[in-house]
């Protein structure tokens, strides 16, 4: 007998197509215009975890930590116009760090569309906004073309050079019912081969560098296996400023922080990107306003980037397009071929240079204080597969250079956008997605008070991230600045803050304070261990933190 399938509504459509590409939790802010997507997940509880949120700009947050811990999409909704615009800083950030991410939106009636008469969250072309905002953006016109949509969403979002995707549907059409065909999940399509020309040329360079060196970034992340056999063939370092950290553990013998890096590059011959926009030799070491097409310094390039764009923006002598895994792959396999019968580079001189420059920089590093000890104690009381996210402070700014990842995603940063106040709510993203591991997040008082009302999220969902709040009373940064480029003409960069400890108290958050780093160790397994959040504020006395941006932005 033919089965006669029910209507239903718009939201419920779109909620249905994501549990068709598996999707099983969602953050978001519910309001009039997205009503039927929340009515959607709250009939499918049994099949969808959704996470309120007190601000639309967290639900982005935390949809982003989501998808940047877990290389899986993270999915949120929020009201259109003023939702969508407060949730703009998580999209860019998303963006910026090519994480998967899928906002779920609402616009005006169908019949307000492009009229202009002010309806309630109205803003002008909110699509043409989204699409300026994201990798792709879509309108869903009619009930029955959700299914579609949304899978199509999938595939920008996943295809390719990873990045966030937005749906918007008109508030009247959301609520309407139809008969939709359901799909299965959306069909991602495989990366395209890398050229055998363009692999011959790359292992060619490389087999015959003298000291080449492997720079990567996010798009490495789920290349670690191939990145560390390509390492060890090619005796090769590995380095990498944030998006890539963790690929090659800097306690290993050629995993390098960004600072050793610097130390040893001036002998460094080749370099091979994978995944990496290459800011560090192109920007962090040769000036923030000096644009570069190609590597600087005479050195040799070869990139693994699945963008072609990417080869366009930065041109590389062996340039090869492909996923950074199957690139590598057929790296490791034509760079084998090469060596086969050849003599290899002295791999022990290499490796005892490498030592001799860790040891001389962690000796240099170690005057950064008192971040360098702060991150010395979470380190040691963080498991290795434990998250740890930085925040736009002074520890956080130190941890470019300062902190030891030991495994793939670990190390959870802002990317290139340097959004001030990320990391908090971004945190409890990365908790909800891996419930079983620990989770650090450092904040500034600054940066923690752009969310602090996710307190509350936290404290309701039970969501057991621990907040280390550096509180100096200042935007520490651009108080130095003020210091001394501007002659102490300090000015919108002191701050007068809450209690943090009975603050966190109001929220039914545990707390602790501590002013040094040894309190800090004495509180943080506990603190680890609870079944809540916890907040730990450290007290910082002004202009007392070491500037780390030596190590940074060196001198060139």
């Amino acid at each position: 007998m033919l089965q006669v399938r029910d209507a239903v509504s718009g939201g419920r459509a779109i909620v249905d197509a994501l549990i068709a590409n598996g999707v099983d939790t969602v953050f978001g802010l519910p309001g009039a215009q997205t009503y039927p997507i929340f009515d959607a997940l709250a009939l499918s509880d049994d099949r969808i975890r959704t996470y309120g949120a007190r601000h639309e700009q967290a639900s982005g947050y935390m949809a982003f930590g989501y998808a940047r811990s877990t290389g899986r999409p993270g999915v949120f909704s929020v009201v259109p116009g003023p939702g969508v615009l407060n949730a703009g800083a998580a999209l860019i950030t998303a963006l910026g760090c090519c994480a998967p991410v899928l906002l779920l939106t609402g616009d005006v009636p169908s019949a307000f569309k492009g009229r202009g008469r002010g309806h309630l969250h109205e803003i002008p072309d909110q699509l043409g906004l989204l699409k300026r905002m994201t990798k792709w953006s879509a309108r869903i016109e009619r009930v029955e073309d959700a299914p579609v949509l949304v899978n199509e969403a999938f595939r920008q979002m996943l295809s390719g050079r990873p990045g966030p995707v937005a749906l918007e549907m008109a508030w009247d059409t959301m609520g309407e019912t139809a008969v939709v065909d359901p799909l299965g999940p959306a069909d991602i399509p495989a990366p395209t081969a890398a050229d055998p020309a363009a692999i011959e040329a790359a292992a060619r360079l490389l087999v015959t560098a003298r000291r080449p060196m492997i720079m990567t970034g996010s798009g490495a992340q789920h290349a670690a296996g191939e990145v560390r056999a390509l390492a060890a063939l090619l005796d090769a370092p590995v380095t990498a400023l944030r998006g890539g950290r963790g690929i090659v553990g800097g306690g290993e013998p050629l995993g390098l922080s960004s600072a050793v890096a610097h130390r040893l590059y001036p002998e460094t011959d080749v370099v091979l990107g994978i995944g990496t926009r290459l800011e560090l030799p192109t920007m962090r070491w040769t000036g923030m306003m000096t644009w570069h097409d190609r590597l600087p310094g005479g050195r040799k390039l070869v990139r693994i980037d699945v963008d072609p764009e990417e080869m366009i923006r930065l041109k590389a002598d062996a340039p090869v397009v492909a996923d950074a895994k199957a690139g590598a792959q057929a790296l490791i396999e034509a760079v084998q071929r090469l060596q086969a019968g050849a003599p290899r580079r002295d791999g022990a001189t290499i490796r005892a240079d490498i030592a001799a420059a860790k040891a001389a920089v962690a000796a240099e590093v170690a005057g950064v204080q008192p971040e360098v000890d702060y991150l010395d104690a979470i380190r040691a009381a963080l498991p290795d597969d434990g998250f740890f996210l930085t925040e736009l402070c002074q520890a956080g700014f130190a941890s470019y250079f300062a902190w030891e990842a030991r495994q793939p995603r670990t190390y959870v940063s802002e990317g290139y956008q340097g959004t001030l106040g990320y990391g908090f709510p971004t945190a409890l993203g990365v908790k909800v997605a891996n419930p079983d591991r620990k989770v650090v997040v450092v904040c500034g008082d600054g940066g923690f008070m752009f969310g602090v009302q996710e307190l509350a999220t936290a404290a309701q969902e039970g969501i057991a991230v621990v907040a280390v709040v550096f509180d100096n009373g200042a935007y520490g940064n651009v108080r130095r600045d003020q210091r001394t480029r501007y002659e102490g003409r300090f000015i919108a960069s002191d701050l007068q803050n809450p209690d943090f400890l009975k603050l966190a108290e109001a929220f039914g958050v545990e707390a602790h304070g501590v002013a040094s780093p040894a309190e800090l160790a004495a509180v943080l397994p506990a603190a680890l261990d609870a079944a809540g959040p916890v907040l730990i504020r450290v007290a910082v006395p002004s202009d007392s933190e070491a500037s780390p941006w030596p190590f940074i932005h060196p001198a060139p």
